[in-house]
């Protein structure tokens, strides 16, 4: 199958244009630790598509007249010779299944909506945006694509750059990783949640509490390489196969309590892996535990639906229900906003993935 995602063209002489994406990051509710060769995840994630955390990414293109380096990159407006490093990475990854890029010159200019290094997954939404508009060239080579190949294959694409990235071009609920639990589940890109959620999930809002801007102590890349050989890390895959399963009954059911148990056991079940790997690191901050033991007692005390997951790194995420928003935000403001990195945090809410500008 992974062959059908090669498309080979000579018919680019002359060609010319422009393609603009706005793509979103996301955050795992089931985590992902570990790879296997070629950007294939260890266990089955699955995540929410965040709507206003984004980036938009704008392809300009023509036919190549000269040789050396194919591409120029900026940020924001500003060239980053930084981010080219990954860039040809990730285009040697893609050559064989886009070779007609190395016939055109690309100018690849790229905004967030959110800070960088802001505790947002940017890779994830800058990769699926680029992904989208390398697609929406082929496809201008190739009009016969339709929509389902398009996707499919931009999030194979975005794979390759950053695994996580694949789950952004999907939206809303989505998973990556092969597993009988789900259906048309795929190691190569993401899939949408293939059962019906329950409509008290359609509403989630999304907050992330800025704790930490430094850049982490240990990658995510490293982090992943640290499971091969990890002491816990057969345990760790049978937890993961197994709150996936409860987590998609909780999904289908409506089962908001059971939602809360397996997001926040998750996100603890990472950090834990990181700290038991060799060599060891902690990622959390001591105003990451101040945070999490002060939601524990406000649900407690509140009887409030509000849980916490984290990423690889000290922020954090609080989900709850959009009729909890009022309440959540002075929360926030009394309790919270004093172990953030300059009283930051950023309010969104799930979202339906990206679209063409």
């Amino acid at each position: 199958m992974i062959n059908d995602f090669i498309y080979n063209s000579n018919k680019i002489q002359n060609i010319k244009g422009t393609c603009k994406w706005r793509s979103p990051s996301n955050i795992a509710l089931i985590k992902y630790w570990g790879k296997k060769p070629n950007q294939i995840p260890l266990n089955t994630s699955l995540s929410i598509t965040l709507n206003n955390c984004y980036t938009i990414t704008e392809v300009s293109y023509q036919t190549r007249n000269k040789i050396g380096k194919n591409f120029e990159f900026f940020f924001e407006g500003k060239a980053k010779l930084s981010f080219e490093e990954k860039l040809n990475q990730f285009f040697n990854r893609i050559e064989k299944y886009c070779s007609f890029l190395s016939l055109l010159e690309l100018k690849i200019e790229s905004n967030n909506s959110f800070p960088h290094s802001s505790g947002i997954a940017s890779s994830a939404s800058s990769y699926s945006a680029l992904s989208l508009c390398i697609m929406d060239i082929e496809k201008k080579l190739n009009p016969a694509i339709d929509d389902k190949y398009f996707f499919q294959k931009a999030s194979f694409l975005a794979r390759l750059g950053s695994g996580s990235a694949c789950r952004s071009i999907i939206g809303s609920f989505s998973s990556w990783g092969q597993t009988s639990i789900l259906d048309h589940s795929s190691d190569l890109y993401a899939t949408r949640f293939s059962s019906k959620i329950h409509n008290i999930f359609n509403d989630l809002c999304d907050t992330v509490l800025i704790v930490d801007k430094r850049e982490k102590e240990v990658s995510s890349t490293i982090g992943h390489q640290l499971m091969k050989g990890h002491a816990y890390s057969n345990d760790r895959l049978d937890q993961a196969n197994s709150n996936l399963n409860k987590l998609k009954d909780a999904l289908e059911n409506g089962n908001y309590d059971l939602f809360i148990k397996i997001v926040e056991l998750e996100a603890l079940s990472l950090h834990a892996m990181m700290m038991t790997s060799l060599p060891y690191f902690i990622l959390m901050k001591p105003n990451t535990l101040e945070i999490i033991n002060l939601v524990w007692k406000y649900r407690k005390e509140k009887k409030s639906k509000i849980c916490f997951t984290l990423d690889a790194g000290a922020n954090i995420h609080l989900i709850y229900p959009e009729n909890e928003y009022a309440k959540v935000q002075l929360f926030i403001k009394s309790d919270l906003l004093k172990f953030c990195h300059l009283g930051e945090f950023i309010n969104d809410k799930i979202g339906n993935g990206p679209f063409k500008l």
